[in-house]
């Protein structure tokens, strides 16, 4: 096998994956029509062509009128079911889902439809399809301190479902510091801590997302580059890095895939992973974003597999769990 396809069979994990932002327009018509959801699109095919994006925010936008369809329990589980689908097909085993309760239950959808129909659909695609997985609640950066709050505390009751919180929504002006108290308070409890910077944010965000947050992973991170310090610190403490190639350059953080920093992010021994982010939205799940960046940065076999086992080192799963999917990565590169 060559090193797309290589690419395209490896085991591998998927760990900055908005689980709304993988809802396809024509599963949004279809919610919208069972639920009576007005859309300003009047067909697939526009809202489709609505997905030409100049930066985060004319992204969000669309993404959030598109999430305006998901009411009931079991809208939330379709979407998941869906993604589940294509995550087998890419040879996805493990996914730690992002959702955003923030973007539903200011619409009056309860948490527990949220929670409660994503949950089902993890059960389901460990038993159906041989995938395990994991909720992390992100809170919305552009919102308030206090609403991540109120947030966290409505979720409590469901804590049982989800591993961990995350930080999105638009980076600029919103610093990880905003969160400083939330994010100490779901350390208390013994949830996971990841963020959203050095996206569109600087170095700087990063910085704060590690000394003040204190987070156990970076997502998206590719301002890092930026700064040499940064740089040596990340690689010194293997601190994750989830990337997303297709949405990098679908929100023009790089002009051309050329360009994108994730080889030299490898060669200077950062722990980058590759990732779909909002997949229905920037034109790639999983085995897309492989493909074309390893294509267009001529990445090597061994650049595949080092992408392949990082993810799994980056995951929250059991060392046993870890185990065998580096086990399952060995079997694939060598086969």
């Amino acid at each position: 096998m060559n090193a797309i396809e290589l690419a395209r069979a490896i085991p591998k994990a998927e760990l900055h994956i908005h689980i709304e932002g993988s809802l396809e327009p024509e599963l949004i018509f279809a919610l919208a029509q069972r639920n009576g959801v007005s859309l300003t699109y009047p067909s697939v095919e526009a809202l489709r062509s609505a997905y030409a994006f100049t930066d985060l925010q004319s992204f969000l936008d669309i993404y959030y009128a598109g999430a305006s369809v998901l009411l009931q329990p079991q809208d939330f589980h379709y979407m998941a079911w869906a993604y589940f689908l294509r995550a087998k097909a890419d040879n996805v085993i493990h996914t730690e889902l992002f959702f955003d309760p923030q973007t539903h239950t200011a619409r009056g959808v309860p948490m527990a439809s949220v929670i409660e129909g994503l949950s089902g659909a993890c059960k389901r695609a460990e038993s159906e399809l041989g995938i395990s997985s994991a909720l992390i609640l992100c809170f919305l950066r552009h919102l308030s301190e206090e609403d991540a709050f109120a947030t966290l505390e409505a979720a409590l009751p469901y804590r049982g479902h989800f591993i961990g919180v995350g930080l999105d929504s638009s980076e600029v002006g919103h610093p990880p510091e905003k969160f400083e108290r939330v994010f100490a308070r779901c350390r208390e409890l013994g949830l996971k801590l990841v963020a959203h910077a050095g996206e569109e944010g600087p170095p700087e965000y990063m910085w704060q997302a590690i000394d003040l947050l204190k987070v156990q992973r970076i997502d998206h991170g590719v301002a890092a580059l930026q700064d040499p310090l940064l740089m040596a610190e990340l690689a010194h403490t293997r601190m994750p890095l989830t990337v997303c190639p297709l949405s990098n350059l679908k929100l023009c953080v790089v002009d051309d895939l050329r360009d994108h920093p994730l080889k030299k992010m490898l060669d200077a021994g950062l722990c980058a992973t590759v990732n779909s982010d909002d997949p229905a939205y920037f034109g790639g799940y999983m085995n897309a974003n492989f493909e074309q960046t390893v294509q267009a940065l001529d990445l090597s076999r061994e650049d595949v597999v080092q992408l392949a086992r990082n993810s799994v080192e980056a995951s929250f799963v059991s060392e046993q769990r870890r185990r065998e999917m580096f086990d399952r990565i060995a079997a694939c590169a060598v086969g």
